[in-house]
């Protein structure tokens, strides 16, 4: 079965406590209530930076320098019509307020407590990751 492949890049953002900004997804979109780490879909010709750089302005209202975007690992999942393919960066430097400019409801959570909030399959097996970091 070929599925699509959907290249999707997300953010970690770590405020000076250790705690991890998760955002949930709100009504009308895919997934709707689930809760996920910021970012979005990868344009044509663009790079996974770039695109972080773009959505956490868009949606957070933040500035971020590539510099400071650190890979940290990866998840590979198949949806029923779509493989997902997701890059996680973490961040722990920007400039700007984190405001929810979408309407979307915003959390800090503290890395053991990410498994508290409902995420998409693919989010999930991220945890460890940041668990082990922070």
């Amino acid at each position: 079965m070929n599925l699509k492949l959907v290249l999707v890049a997300a953010c970690a953002l770590i405020d000076v406590d250790g705690r991890v900004l998760i955002a949930e997804r709100p009504t009308g979109k895919p997934m709707a209530g689930l809760w996920e780490f910021p970012g979005g879909k990868v344009d044509e010709g663009e790079r996974p930076e770039e695109t972080l750089i773009r959505e956490l302005n868009e949606e957070l209202g933040v500035i971020i320098q590539e510099a400071c975007l650190a890979p940290l690992t990866f998840a590979s999942h198949s949806y029923a019509d779509f493989h997902l393919l997701m890059p996680l960066y973490i961040c722990r430097r920007w400039e700007g307020m984190v405001t929810p400019r979408e309407g979307q409801r915003l959390a800090w959570v503290w890395p053991n407590r990410l498994r508290d909030y409902p995420m998409p399959q693919a989010d999930e097996p991220l945890i460890p990751h940041l668990t082990a970091l922070l």
